[in-house]
């Protein structure tokens, strides 16, 4: 009889477990249930005000969009095709203008297709189109931007040659009506520069004006290497930032037409 009655409590231990544990939860959840029924309610407000604000975050999302296509249509007004320069320059600003649109076109799609507008679902569908349409044109802007930067570089060095020519030219005219200049000439030049040869020889004078001419020369083609290397590096340096700018966009513009297929759908 003994084994019987400890086989038996050791049955219902468990089921008299249970019961305490139900019998704890149920008081904590009575004891707990305004508290639940507060944040049940502010739950429900909070997404009550989101709600609310969807249509002014779609609202600002068109002004954005409307702004950048001002901005765009500035930079294409004159256009200037075959201008390395005015396409250069028009690339970066179309890339640097990126991050509104890209803010745009997130306000525009938030919600997706809840509470839409009747003339909202057939332009959120052409909108989806186009920005694929950016995507290819953004990747199409690479090859043209580094084409472009090859022949400004190009331009750079045959500009900066030229004026390296011109004052080149101009010191040695110089050096060469030295050369031929008189002692009477060369005290002409000196008075008419405030100057007085009275302590100096005009031979003295000659070989200090000869040795003037031949620093100036030095000086201009260090200067010129100087400039041309400037502005080569700065050339460089936007074409590194709007090229990877131009894919970085693209990536982007394709991610979000493939994350829009419910756009295309309506």
């Amino acid at each position: 009889m003994q084994l019987d009655i400890k086989s038996e409590n050791t049955l219902e231990l468990p089921i008299f477990v249970n019961l305490i544990f139900v019998f704890l939860l149920n008081t904590m959840n009575q004891l707990e249930n305004n508290q639940y029924i507060r944040l049940v309610e502010e739950f429900q407000e909070f997404g009550f005000t989101l709600l609310r604000s969807i249509s002014v975050l779609r609202f600002l999302g068109y002004c954005l969009l409307v702004l950048a296509l001002f901005d765009v249509v500035e930079m294409f007004v004159p256009p200037n095709f075959m201008n390395p320069a005015w396409e250069f320059q028009t690339i970066g600003g179309l890339v640097e203008r990126v991050p509104v649109t890209l803010i745009g076109l997130g306000l525009v799609f938030y919600g997706e297709n809840y509470s839409r507008s009747k003339w909202e679902l057939p332009f959120l569908n052409f909108l989806s189109w186009l920005i694929l349409l950016l995507g290819i044109l953004f990747i199409l802007f690479i090859p043209l931007g580094i084409s472009n930067t090859i022949r400004l570089n190009h331009q750079i060095a045959v500009q900066v040659n030229n004026q390296y020519t011109q004052q080149m030219s101009r010191a040695e005219q110089m050096e060469k009506q030295l050369n031929q200049a008189t002692p009477e000439q060369i005290n002409q030049i000196l008075k008419s520069q405030g100057g007085s040869s009275d302590s100096q020889k005009p031979e003295e004078l000659k070989s200090e004006f000869a040795d003037k001419l031949s620093q100036g020369k030095e000086q201009l083609k260090t200067q010129a290497a100087a400039t041309k290397s400037a502005q080569s590096l700065n050339l460089l340096k936007k074409s590194v930032k709007w090229n990877l700018g131009a894919l970085i966009s693209a990536t982007f513009f394709i991610t979000i037409w493939k994350a829009t297929i419910w756009a295309r759908k309506m």
